[in-house]
């Protein structure tokens, strides 16, 4: 998984653990280990919910300042809109072995 260069320190420290993606199908699976943001993380669960379920605490698990920030990120691939399914990514950091 890639992410903006304003989000990677914050996926690099384990602050960010959630992401939310606009795919037409998933692009990482739930126990897959991924190198991004100079570190490697594990996708803990991965579910399609309506954007209108993304709560305040998941807001602050993205690394976003508000909904509609995260609503414009999740964007960059077609409009978002509260009904529109997006795909609701959770992970974390993994050690170096």
């Amino acid at each position: 998984m890639q992410f903006s260069p304003e989000l990677r320190a914050g996926v690099a420290s384990g602050r960010i653990t959630l992401s939310f993606r606009l795919w037409q199908r998933p692009k990482v699976k739930v126990g897959g280990i991924y190198s991004t943001a100079n570190v490697r993380i594990e996708i803990d669960a991965i579910e399609m919910v309506p954007f209108s379920s993304v709560t305040r605490a998941d807001v602050r698990r993205s690394g976003e300042k508000n909904l509609e920030s995260l609503r414009h990120r999740t964007a960059h691939a077609g409009p978002v809109d509260d009904d529109t399914l997006v795909y609701r990514i959770e992970f974390h950091v993994v050690a170096e072995p």
